[in-house]
């Protein structure tokens, strides 16, 4: 029985775990892509501040974006929380990285 309980919570928290990857990297899309978009056609925002508002608004955190002003490459990394994982203890976060570049000639 209790073979079984440990084997059933080693899968949801490979789920909840599979999950957050999932989203991780979805938001790390949406963030880079938001900030390459500012570089390409400036509205007056800062780069990472369109990544962070994406980033959050897919569930997730900027970390890091490394998008010059001048270029037109976003690179970030975001943060997304896993949550408590019952066969490793406590809480746990994923972080997924994306890269978006604008072709000026398309």
């Amino acid at each position: 029985m209790a073979m079984i309980l440990v084997l059933g919570l080693g899968a949801a928290d490979l789920a909840k775990a599979l999950v957050a990857v999932s989203r991780a990297q979805s938001a790390a899309d949406a963030a880079a892509l938001a900030a390459a978009q500012e570089l390409a056609l400036p509205s007056g925002r800062e780069p990472s501040d369109a990544a962070a508002e994406y980033a959050s608004l897919n569930g997730g955190e900027l970390v890091e974006c490394r998008c010059e002003a001048g270029t037109l490459e976003a690179t970030v990394q975001v943060r997304v929380p896993v949550g408590y994982l019952s066969t490793l203890g406590g809480e746990r976060n994923v972080e997924a990285q994306a890269r978006a570049i604008v072709d000026p000639g398309g």
